[in-house]
């Protein structure tokens, strides 16, 4: 899978404290993913090393490489 990262989803990793390896895991295995109405391809994962917290990755598919545009823990995803 080729991906790359917005600027803005870079910031989001480091103000959020996200690890990026949660971010490929959460892109590689995702508990569930769905095309959003935003057209924009979401994955969910719960990260079991942070309290099961559910991770929420945007990306856009439709430009190449793909675009990782942002990542923030969901809290309406179920745990």
């Amino acid at each position: 899978m080729e991906f790359e990262f917005s600027s803005h989803a870079q910031e989001m990793l480091k103000e959020r404290h996200i690890s990026e390896d949660w971010v490929w895991n959460t892109l590689s295995a995702p508990d569930t993913q769905k095309m959003g109405a935003d057209n924009n391809s979401h994955y969910f994962k719960s990260i079991e090393k942070n309290e099961g917290r559910v991770l929420h990755v945007v990306v856009n598919s439709r430009v190449s490489p793909k675009r990782v545009v942002t990542v923030f823990f969901d809290r309406k995803a179920g745990r």
